[in-house]
C-alpha cells in the first residue's frame, strides 16, 4: 500500500484576526485534510506563528500546485511560509572533536529512525572519531586547525557544506568557534551544544568547577550559532540533579548525558519543522 503523501505548512507574520481561518478555509478548499496544527501569537512581539500538517484527500492533489496556490493568502497576511514534504530526510553535516559520546548518540538515533535525517559527512579537526565514522560508512574529513589556519579551514569546511548540499549543520561537542562569517552563512542551519552551567563556570572542566562548588543541579543547552559564542537562540535545555555522593567524574558522566538529550531532541524539533526564530529567541512547538 503507497504511504498517503504528508506535508508541513510553517508560517510567521504580524499576528492579527482571521489567520487560523484562513489557513484552515484554504486547506480544506484545497482538497486538504490537517492531521496537526499549532499556532502561537506572541504578546511582546507582535508576531504569529503556526505549524500545520496535512495531506491530500484526493489523489490528484499535489504539493506544488497547493504551494502556489497559497500565495495570495501569504500575500494577504504578508506571511514569511515555507512548505515541506514531511517524508523527506534533512541532509546533516555533523562536526565534532574528541568527545564521541553526542555524535555516537545521533548516528544511533539516525539509524534506527528516531530522527528523520540522512547523515551526509562527518568533520572532525582531530583523528579521534574517525573509526566510528567508518562503522557507520560515513565519509569523515579530518580538517586540523589552528589560529592561523582557520580561514583556509573555515574555507574547506564551507566547501563540504556546499558539495554535500547540507540543510543543517550540528555542533556535537565541536571544540572550535565559528567565525562571524561562517555562522553568518549558517544561520538559522546551524545547532550547537554546550554545558548549562555558564556562565558561572567558564573555561575548561566546568564539570569539576561545578563539583568544587557544590553545586545541586547541571545541564545543558542546545541553540542555533551565531556570532556571538554561546549566546544564540535556544532551542531546547536538558538538567539532572546531583547528589551528595557523586564525584567529579559522575558529574562528568552525567554531563553526557544530558548533552546527548538536549542536542537529540533540538535536532529533532529542528528536522520536524517545530522551531521558529522569535528575534532573540525561539518559539518550539514540542
Amino acid at each position: 500500500m503507497t504511504p498517503v503523501p504528508r506535508w508541513i505548512l510553517t508560517l510567521s507574520c504580524t499576528d492579527r484576526p482571521g489567520i487560523v481561518g484562513a489557513v484552515g478555509t484554504f486547506l480544506a478548499e484545497s482538497g486538504c485534510n490537517i492531521v496537526e496544527s499549532a499556532q502561537f501569537g506572541d504578546v511582546d512581539t507582535g508576531r504569529f506563528f503556526m505549524r500545520v500538517v496535512f495531506e491530500p484527500v484526493r489523489p490528484d492533489v499535489e504539493a506544488s500546485a497547493v504551494e502556489a496556490a497559497f500565495a495570495p493568502v501569504a500575500k494577504r497576511f504578508a506571511m514569511d511560509r515555507e512548505f515541506h514534504d514531511a517524508r523527506a530526510k534533512t541532509r546533516v553535516l555533523i562536526l565534532v572533536s574528541k568527545h564521541d559520546h553526542c555524535l555516537n548518540d545521533l548516528l544511533y538515533r539516525a539509524r534506527i529512525g528516531a530522527l528523520p535525517m540522512e547523515v551526509v559527512a562527518i568533520v572532525s579537526n582531530h583523528r579521534d572519531t574517525e573509526p566510528l565514522a567508518a562503522s557507520h560508512g560515513l565519509p569523515f574529513h579530518h580538517l586540523p586547525v589552528t589560529a592561523a589556519s582557520r580561514p583556509q579551514q573555515e574555507a574547506k569546511l564551507r566547501a563540504i557544506v556546499e558539495a554535500t548540499r547540507t540543510d543543517l549543520v550540528v555542533l556535537a561537542r565541536y571544540m572550535q568557534v565559528l567565525s562571524d562569517g561562517l555562522a553568518r552563512r549558517l544561520a538559522g542551519r546551524a545547532i550547537n551544544i554546550h554545558h548549562g552551567l555558564l556562565p558561572s563556570f567558564k573555561g575548561a572542566r566546568p564539570y569539576h568547577q561545578a563539583y568544587d562548588r557544590g553545586v545541586k543541579l547541571i545541564g545543558a543547552t542546545a541553540h542555533y550559532v551565531t556570532g556571538d559564542l554561546d549566546e544564540g537562540p535556544i532551542i531546547d535545555q536538558e538538567v539532572a540533579r546531583v547528589e551528595y555522593d557523586m564525584r567529579a567524574d559522575d558529574l562528568v558522566a552525567l554531563g553526557r548525558d544530558v548533552e546527548c538529550l538536549a542536542l537529540a531532541r533540538a535536532v529533532k524539533f529542528h528536522l520536524e519543522r517545530r522551531v521558529f526564530l522569535n528575534g532573540a529567541k525561539t518559539v518550539v512547538f514540542r
